[in-house]
């Protein structure tokens, strides 16, 4: 099969949707993160708080990975149309299959990263459920209780 020009191109507003959506990731974890350092120094001891901290730290780390392999896909695929308008084509072919890899690591990291950012999700979600199930039994005068909830 010979690639035309017109192939890796089409990859071009794939890479730079998926791109943007790396970015709109890596900005909403460093909102939390800010946050989470804001209720740390407020109550350094709360234990929520710790198990949060590794979780974010994976996280970003795999979309400093997703968007590393989602930049290789698109140099790779700017390689390949050079590749194939100097009719270089049995390196062009290698090269383009190299983005498509790239491009393949890129959305599994970001998929493994959205299993673990639902799972902070739902740890949260239990964290909450116990504070209900707590009041809800009547045992709330047992824990602290702002008076800006009543």
């Amino acid at each position: 099969m010979e690639l035309q020009l017109s192939t890796p191109a089409l990859l071009f507003s794939a890479i730079t949707l998926m791109m943007l959506a790396y970015t709109n990731r890596f900005l909403a974890t460093a909102s939390l993160i800010r946050g989470l350092h804001k209720n740390f120094l407020k109550n350094p001891d709360e234990g929520m708080i710790v198990g949060q901290i590794s979780n974010l730290k994976l996280r970003l780390s795999m979309i400093k990975y997703m968007q590393l392999c989602g930049v290789l896909s698109f140099l790779l695929c700017v390689i390949c149309m050079y590749l194939i308008f100097m009719e270089i084509q049995p390196a062009a072919n290698y090269v383009f299959v190299s983005s498509m890899l790239a491009l393949l690591i890129s959305l599994g990291i970001s998929l493994i990263e959205i299993l673990i950012s639902t799972k902070a999700l739902n740890l949260e979600i239990k964290d909450m459920e116990g504070h209900l199930e707590k009041r809800s039994l009547g045992l709330d005068f047992w824990f602290k209780k702002d008076k800006k909830d009543e």
